[in-house]
């Protein structure tokens, strides 16, 4: 089960409990899943009883005793921890999670974590302003381009700015039609210089300069972003996917493709960070905070290069089940790199 699939059940488990007559309120279209926090437990953690408990005219603690008998019968579900006023804490099959994740991932491809239009924020619309600095510009541009993958309609409004600057970061600022009535989000990061040394890095080191620190940092733009060398964080998530594609054109050579199966000996922070994705696309909407999605990106590679090395067969080896189950899981970090990256507007080469 995904966070994707796990969020349904939630919902569908609110609506069961609606029908039974046991819960007096409007289903939400969406349920928030993420990582149990302090004083949690399981996989996943989610307070969706404490988000019905006014409407439902009942105490949140009794809500999530309603909603825990319903979610404990989901299939992928092996139990339903209650904690504090009312959190729901879920424990997963974990077998059968990890191949779900990674079929999940396979089937989305670069669009996982994207918000389906039938599940976004219906007629959501936000116009971002930004002032006459490349970083704001740059900043409000990737937020865009993340906002809509959550299903919202965008506008990027911004001073006149060099068209050197729009060029080389391959930003775009410019309305199409005409803009509604909503108000302004202003995007003022800390700026950076607009300096020849900036332009110097090109669009992908350019981009990444100024979008992987956050927001209250200043970003430094030198030829550090350049360098092909693991001190690069830009360099390691760019090398992560090329490795991920890598894999698949030499497994093709060997003569066996990818098949979702049982991993094992697979460090855990790796499908923790792939199963997180949509989450952190979804925060780094909410607070057009694209540094967000940079720095998991970073996460995910870190976690990949290790892994990526373990994929093919080894001298006399030949392909087994487990090689294609770990060929499947590499081509999922693949996907993973590759969406996220063209979000902040930065290439992913098959080769590095």
């Amino acid at each position: 089960m995904t966070p994707v699939e796990l969020s349904r059940a939630v919902l569908h488990a609110v609506r069961r409990a609606v029908d039974a007559g046991e819960l007096s309120v409007a289903v939400p279209t969406r349920a928030v899943v993420a990582p149990p926090g302090p004083g949690g437990c399981g996989d996943y953690a989610t307070s969706i009883a404490l988000q019905l408990a006014r409407p439902a005219g009942q105490p949140p603690f009794r809500v999530a005793e309603v909603l825990r008998s319903h979610l404990a019968e989901a299939d992928g579900i092996t139990d339903v921890v209650l904690t504090g006023p009312g959190f729901l804490n879920i424990s997963l099959d974990r077998a059968a999670t990890d191949v779900g994740l990674v079929r999940e991932i396979l089937r989305r491809g670069p669009r996982y974590g994207y918000v389906d239009a039938a599940e976004g924020a219906e007629g959501r619309v936000v116009q971002l302003r930004c002032p006459r600095d490349p970083r704001a510009v740059v900043v409000a541009d990737a937020s865009a381009r993340i906002l809509r993958s959550q299903g919202t309609r965008v506008w990027v409004s911004a001073e006149r700015i060099e068209p050197a600057w729009i060029s080389v970061l391959g930003v775009t600022v410019d309305a199409v039609g005409p803009v509604p009535a909503v108000l302004p989000v202003d995007v003022r990061p800390v700026p950076a210089v607009a300096s020849a040394e900036l332009l110097s890095l090109g669009r992908d080191a350019g981009r990444w300069a100024l979008l992987h620190p956050a927001a209250h940092d200043r970003p430094r733009t030198g030829v550090e972003h350049l360098v092909q060398r693991e001190s690069n964080p830009l360099f390691r998530v760019r090398y992560a996917h090329a490795r991920a594609r890598a894999a698949a054109r030499n497994a093709a050579d060997l003569g066996f493709t990818a098949a979702p199966g049982p991993l094992t000996d697979v460090e855990p922070g790796l499908l923790a960070a792939l199963a997180d994705h949509p989450r952190v696309l979804a925060a780094a909407a909410d607070h057009r905070a694209p540094d967000r999605l940079a720095r998991h990106l970073v996460t995910v590679a870190d976690a990949a290069l290790p892994f990526l090395l373990t994929v093919l067969p080894r001298g006399g080896e030949k392909p087994s089940a487990a090689h294609r189950a770990r060929l499947a899981l590499a081509e999922a970090v693949g996907a993973v790199l590759a969406g996220g990256l063209a979000l902040l507007g930065i290439d992913a080469p098959d080769h590095l």
